[in-house]
């Protein structure tokens, strides 16, 4: 049984012009497409990216920058979540170093029950691992923002708070400030408080007296001008539990202790109260100044 014979796949001119270019058509078309996928698949490894513009925005970004703002503009105070997410949230955030955690009820219930005079202050004084305004300065966040900053965790952790009040234009000059009209006594107490804080921060350091020299003539007229230059920033009003001036009822628990006692609470500080009131006086003005105040009681 004979087989039949095979023929050729190409038969005319026109199979085989048409092979012809199928044989270089295809390879080229298959090496077209893969060089296109390749330069279009994203590519994920180590240092495919440091040529974007992101990247090399970030290694010429100069070290430092100067910032310019206008003294005149008016102050615009940042709020007490921005103030927390800026500052706060570095340690309150998971609770570092003993902090307080962010909305802990528990954490929060006993620094609550102390006040918010009380946690104000420790705030902008530093207490353990924290340091004083958490690390910052008064030049980035003011008093007031630093005690929005509190009332804004406290509120989320269980207490109520009432929202500081804003401290009137020049409240950081005048150490008398009152609170603008309508303002509960809860914020009227912290805005005297912020412009206690701020007198206090502001009091001239005056220069310590050269050796040997003369102790002033008027005790009394010393202790009264150290008196209303420093101590009133507190005293007038009962600011941060200090003693009002004139209130015998405050003054009666102090003076059951001995007058020694008492000056050196007021030269070494006791709470709120720095040493010396924030001044550099000498020791003998603070204590007329102290026996200024008691008599005012007596």
């Amino acid at each position: 049984m004979s087989e039949a014979p095979h023929g050729a796949p190409i038969k005319t001119p026109a199979q085989l012009v048409a092979a012809i270019i199928a044989g270089f058509a295809v390879p080229i078309v298959i090496i077209v497409l893969l060089a296109f996928y390749v330069d279009n698949s994203t590519r994920t490894g180590a240092g495919t990216d440091s040529l974007s513009e992101a990247e090399v925005t970030a290694r010429i970004k100069p070290l430092a920058q100067v910032e310019i703002r206008d003294a005149n503009a008016p102050r615009v105070y940042k709020s007490g979540e921005e103030v927390y997410k800026a500052v706060c949230s570095a340690c309150h955030a998971s609770g570092t170093a003993g902090a307080p955690k962010f909305t802990n009820t528990a954490d929060w219930a006993p620094r609550i029950a102390q006040g918010f005079d009380t946690l104000w202050h420790t705030a902008l004084a530093g207490k353990g691992a924290m340091p004083p305004r958490g690390g910052t300065s008064p030049d980035d966040y003011s008093d007031f923002e630093i005690a929005r900053a509190v009332a804004y965790m406290a509120n989320n952790s269980g207490a109520s708070f009432p929202e500081p009040a804003q401290p009137a234009a020049g409240a950081a000059a005048a150490s008398g400030a009152v609170a603008p009209a309508g303002a509960s006594d809860a914020g009227a107490a912290q805005a005297q408080a912020a412009a206690a804080m701020a007198a206090m921060a502001s009091v001239p350091q005056a220069a310590a007296p050269a050796a040997g020299a003369a102790q002033s003539a008027d005790a009394s007229q010393a202790g009264k001008a150290l008196y209303q230059q420093v101590c009133q920033a507190c005293h007038a009003a009962g600011v941060l539990n200090a003693p009002k001036f004139g209130d015998k009822e405050a003054w009666a628990p102090r003076l059951k202790e001995p007058m020694d006692t008492v000056y050196n609470y007021a030269l070494h500080g006791k709470g709120a109260m720095p040493p010396k009131g924030g001044s550099s006086a000498s020791d003998a003005d603070v204590k007329a100044a102290v026996d200024y105040m008691v008599s005012a009681v007596k």
